[in-house]
């Protein structure tokens, strides 16, 4: 299937376009990772804690926000995730609002800036564990079974079946203490009325990391991307030239860039799924330049007599369906992760989104142009391309050469 048959686009002529195109958004992303946001790192690489918050009716956000800043907690990250109808919240606080040697406590700040309808003396039951229900249970005892053997059997069956309603089928936040009644007995109820209340909310989940496992875990992040690379440059200089292999690699240089400082502009935190993205999108890149390579160095052989620049053109247009087809299906894949995936997998997809437009279009508008005026600079210097082999003439001397041969 082919979407394009005998095309004839000159590539190579519009490459100053490319160019002011790919300067404008790698200066843009340099200078807001140099003066406006920086790198973006999430808590994978900075240390610190989120918390993963359930309301029972649609939050707001610069409420929690103001909340949150009240209690202390500054620079701390607010934001809604997944479908709106979930009214689900994710608080991030950088290491710098928790303790290195009990990051937990972070989740106890955040539960004592949203209890804005605390009662004193009470539990919050929507935050309790089934451990604390059932300690509570057993020194009210409501059911009159004393200190017998029974007893703490009893009352731990009961708390574990009042959380499994409140997290399995109430979403992890009650309303109220009375939709109980028809989980346990009307007594226990009562008693849990005068010893505890319901919030607003419930933290769901919390991710703890260590600033020493976030400094390892960025270390290793760039160490991973820098192998790839510098694995892509010794593949191709082996498989074609080294010329290749540095397009190659400038080109994925290039690719990061601009997906890292897209980041940077819309300051999104980068995470380690980010970094997976990227990693996919250095391998994705690198095949595709290696597809338009491939083609290059068969029709040099087939066309010794034509310029580089007319070969390399030849080259991206008869590789032009194929690019389309294989570029096109996989982006309508990571859009659509992009636009369903949820808010879990929205940096890890977006990463891929902007790295296929930008790869696909850098194979095209970066690598082959590199070929080209690397062998314009050796001619000026009077020296061999290397990117082409020689031509064969008809002349008098390569005739008497092929006679001697």
């Amino acid at each position: 299937m082919e979407f394009f048959k005998n095309t004839n686009i000159d590539f190579l002529g519009k490459k100053w376009y490319f160019l002011t195109f790919s300067l404008i958004f790698s200066v843009a992303g340099l200078l807001s990772m140099a003066f406006w946001h920086g790198i973006p790192l999430g808590v994978d690489f900075r240390g610190g804690t989120i918390v993963y918050v359930k309301y029972a009716h649609t939050p707001d956000i610069s409420a929690i926000h103001s909340a949150v800043d009240r209690a202390g907690l500054k620079n701390a990250r607010v934001q809604s995730i997944g479908a709106a109808a979930n009214n689900e919240v994710l608080i991030a606080l950088d290491i710098q609002e928790t303790s290195e040697q009990d990051l937990s406590k972070g989740k106890d700040l955040i539960k004592q800036a949203l209890e804005s309808n605390a009662v004193p003396g009470k539990q919050d039951l929507n935050n309790s564990s089934s451990l604390a229900i059932a300690q509570d249970l057993l020194t009210s005892d409501p059911l009159h079974l004393g200190a017998g053997s029974d007893a703490n059997p009893r009352y731990t069956a009961i708390a574990q079946a009042i959380v499994n309603y409140r997290d399995k089928t109430k979403g992890g936040v009650l309303n109220s203490i009375d939709e109980l009644k028809t989980v346990a007995d009307p007594a226990a109820v009562a008693s849990l009325q005068n010893n505890f209340f319901t919030s607003d909310f419930g933290v769901r989940n919390v991710e703890i990391v260590g600033p020493q496992v976030g400094k390892q875990l960025r270390k290793q992040a760039v160490l991973a991307t820098l192998y790839s690379l510098a694995g892509m440059l010794i593949y191709l200089a082996l498989r074609f030239e080294w010329i290749y292999g540095v397009a190659a690699v400038l080109t994925v240089f290039h690719d990061t860039l601009i997906t890292v400082g897209a980041f940077s502009l819309l300051n999104w935190e980068i995470s380690l799924t980010v970094i997976a993205a990227i990693l996919t999108l250095i391998g994705y890149s690198n095949n595709d330049t290696i597809v338009v390579f491939d083609r290059i160095r068969e029709n040099i052989k087939l066309l010794r007599r034509d310029k580089l620049a007319d070969i390399v053109n030849k080259s991206i247009n008869q590789t032009l369906s194929r690019t389309i087809l294989t570029a096109g299906l996989t982006f309508l894949t990571v859009l659509a992760l992009f636009l369903f995936g949820g808010e879990v997998l929205h940096g890890f997809s977006f990463a891929l989104v902007i790295g296929i437009l930008i790869g696909t279009y850098s194979s095209i508008a970066i690598a082959a142009p590199i070929l080209v005026a690397y062998q314009e600079w050796r001619g000026e210097q009077g020296k061999r391309p290397v990117a082409m082999p020689l031509r064969t003439g008809s002349g008098p001397a390569q005739t008497k050469e092929k006679v001697k041969a």
